[in-house]
């Protein structure tokens, strides 16, 4: 496993709010969500569509870009969507 795998996506929840985190494995870190292990985002809420994925990070790189995102505006993150850095097309769940 190179260092180089992380992701950082973002999942459209069902109270259209947006969720974003980091992982390696975007489809299982999907799946835990909606089954509500791990985030406690996920108690009062489920996962409806994940919206955006961005690759080629490692690690360090991969929480320093969330914590970037989980800052922006709403309309900041839903332009992250249109974006060219965002990969959701070559993930399936």
């Amino acid at each position: 496993m190179t260092q180089w795998n992380w992701q950082v996506y973002i999942i459209l929840c069902t109270d259209d709010s947006l969720y974003t985190g980091i992982t390696i494995d975007v489809a299982r870190r999907f799946n835990q969500h909606a089954d509500r292990q791990g985030a406690k985002y996920f108690r009062g809420r489920q996962p409806k569509q994940l919206v955006y994925v961005e690759t080629g990070h490692d690690r360090s790189s991969a929480s320093k870009r969330e914590i970037v995102i989980k800052k922006l505006p709403r309309l900041e993150k839903l332009q992250l969507l249109v974006s060219d850095s965002n990969k959701v097309g070559n993930f399936q769940l």
